[in-house]
Order: C-alpha cells, then sequence, then structure tokens
C-alpha cells in the first residue's frame, strides 16, 4: 500500500515524450510504478489541470480505484511571489493516468502504456541482474574463505611441531571451511529466522556475566584483556531481553542467545578480548538455560563456535540479519539431529 507514507524525493526520473517530440514530460519511477502529479497527466494527454482533477475525482468517487494504494505525496518548493513554499503536491501512479488516459484521449492512453510498460521492464531487468551479481559476490567471498582456510591447513601442517596437534587443529579449521556452507542456505533463503526453545530464558545478568569473564583473566596475558571501554556491554546483555508490546522482541533462546553473540562481539566493549568474551558469555547463557547439552553432548562445537565468532567479527552491520540466522540454523540443525 502507498498513501501518506511513500515518500516520492526517493524515486528516480524518467522522461516521457510526447508524440510530437517536443514535450518532454518528467515522471517518477518508483515502487514498481510511476507517478504524476495532476499537471504532467495534463501535459501527457493535451488537456487542462482541472478537468484532469475532476476525472481524478470521479475515479475515486464511483470506486473504480482505491485512492490510498494508488495515491502518494512528494514535497516541492514552489516559488509564490517573493516566497519559496515547500507543498506536498499530490501524485498518481500509472493506474491512476490509464483510468483517466482512457476517459480524455484512449489513443494517448494507449501511447503512454506502452512507454511505461517498457520502462518498467526494463526496471524488472536491471533488477534482476543486480541481484544476481551480488548473488554471485556472496557465492565468490565464501569461496574466497574456504580457499583460505585450505591453504592455512596445509601451513599448520608444514610447520607445527606437534603432527597431532597440527591434525586437531586442521581439522577444526576443515569444519570452519564447512560451516560456510551454511551461506548457501542463505543464497537460497532457506536459513532459519526463529529458533525452536520457546519458553522463559534464565536471566543472566551483568554482573554474573562479569563473574566469569574474570575467570577467564587468568588465562589471557594482557593487561588490557576484559578492560571495559564503555558501557556498551551492558547495553549488549540488556538488549536480548527487551520486550516491546509486552512480547520479547526475540521470543526463543536460540534468538537470545544469537543476539548476545552478536552484540558482544560487535559492540567492542572490552579493551581486548571481544570475541573470546562474546563466545564465552555465548555459551555460559546456553549452558544456564538448558540447552548447551543434548544427551550430554554439546550442541555446538569448538569448530562451529570458532567459525561463527569469526564470522560475525568479520561481518559488516547490514549482515546482522544474516548472522543471526546462521547462529539459529545451527542450534536448531544440531537439535533436529539429536
Amino acid at each position: 500500500m502507498q498513501g501518506e507514507n511513500t515518500d516520492l524525493s526517493k524515486g528516480k526520473i524518467v522522461i516521457y515524450t510526447g508524440r510530437n517530440g517536443i514535450n518532454n514530460i518528467e515522471v517518477v519511477q518508483q515502487d514498481d510504478t510511476l507517478w504524476l502529479s495532476a499537471e504532467k497527466i495534463a501535459d501527457v494527454f493535451g488537456k487542462d489541470r482541472s478537468n484532469i482533477q475532476r476525472h481524478i475525482k470521479h475515479i475515486f468517487d464511483e470506486e473504480e480505484l482505491d485512492k490510498e494504494s494508488t495515491c502518494a505525496f512528494f514535497a516541492q518548493v514552489q516559488k509564490e511571489g517573493s516566497r519559496e513554499v515547500k507543498r506536498r503536491i499530490p501524485y498518481y501512479n500509472l493506474d491512476v493516468v490509464l483510468a483517466v488516459g482512457y476517459r480524455v484521449s484512449s489513443k494517448v492512453a494507449t501511447q503512454f502504456r506502452k512507454w511505461a510498460t517498457n520502462v518498467l521492464h526494463q526496471y524488472l531487468v536491471d533488477g534482476y541482474a543486480l541481484n544476481e551479481k551480488r548473488l554471485q559476490e556472496q557465492k565468490n567471498k565464501a569461496a574466497q574463505l574456504q580457499n583460505a582456510i585450505k591453504l592455512l591447513n596445509r601451513s599448520i601442517e608444514h610447520q607445527a611441531d606437534n603432527l597431532d596437534e597440527a591434525k586437531k587443529f586442521s581439522a577444526l579449521m576443515a569444519d570452519f571451511a564447512a560451516g560456510l556452507d551454511l551461506l548457501d542456505d542463505y543464497d537460497n533463503k532457506t536459513l532459519d529466522t526463529k529458533g525452536k526453545t520457546v519458553k522463559p530464558a534464565v536471566i543472566v545478568t551483568k554482573e554474573e556475566f562479569l563473574s566469569v569473564i574474570d575467570k577467564m583473566k587468568p588465562a589471557f596475558a594482557s593487561a588490557v584483556f576484559a578492560n571495559p571501554k564503555d558501557d556498551s556491554f551492558d547495553s549488549s546483555v540488556n538488549q536480548i531481553y527487551q520486550t516491546f508490546g509486552e512480547r520479547d522482541c526475540y521470543p526463543t533462546l536460540e534468538e537470545k542467545a544469537a543476539m548476545l553473540l552478536y552484540f558482544v562481539v560487535k559492540n567492542h566493549g572490552f579493551s581486548d578480548g571481544n570475541k573470546r568474551i562474546g563466545a564465552a558469555c555465548f555459551l555460559y547463557f546456553l549452558d544456564r538455560n538448558g540447552i548447551l547439552y543434548r544427551a550430554g553432548v554439546p550442541v555446538i562445537d569448538n569448530a562451529t563456535l570458532f567459525a561463527l565468532t569469526v564470522l560475525i567479527a568479520e561481518s559488516k552491520p547490514e549482515e546482522m540479519e544474516t548472522m543471526k540466522q546462521i547462529v539459529i540454523s545451527i542450534l536448531n540443525g544440531n537439535k533436529a539431529e539429536k
């Protein structure tokens, strides 16, 4: 539905040239249709604007078309005497233009319809080509990551003093590459968007998480490990419990866990160790809520946790929803397999 919420200032301007080849009319292309003001519709059909406005009124009064879905507003600055005044000008979509056209000049209406069909067809073709390009870029990115991991595997095996340890780490990295196959699910739009465990969460407070983090400090020889930079860690924890209209924004335990991992890693609340802290808090939350183990086996292994944490750290802000869905898909998949 269009209506008053449509912002036509974001539309693309295309030029319609009348049959005489002289009268060039600016048309707004947006939301898979074309938009013209009553004045421009009058220019298309060579009629007076008041005449066009009467026809539009009759079309809506007779309920031939729905005004709310076919009319939008475009903010324009108009010169009124010595003043410049900003006015909201009503624009009408292609359905209205053609309905008016067939009432006042069916021949010109047919000509305009053919032109509009060609413009919109080209818009769809260009849009499809752009989506295909983006899809291929995503696949290329995944392939590049997988190739880099294979090279790293070989390097580790050649350079490590302990061959057994090297093979273990190599297997971990191979699991990381396998985890990237989830991107194929994204390409085909089959990633899970919702978790499976719908029940009240055990609330893990910021203080409880910080006590877990404190116990990690001796394992890392860094003077700045887990030193808070600001209040963003508080925000990371609080956000997963947010509600809207008395409903949880993240209704399942899997969704809460996924967003906790994402927020802690991406918000950089600590001077050092954000990825390690994010992974630890993620595991602790799963454990406190009783979904880390199933039949004594962790639902997520070290390799997968490593893969997810690195993937999130390297992701772009606009990829947040994808990262969340990858984590949820892994947690859901593990549950389904057990």
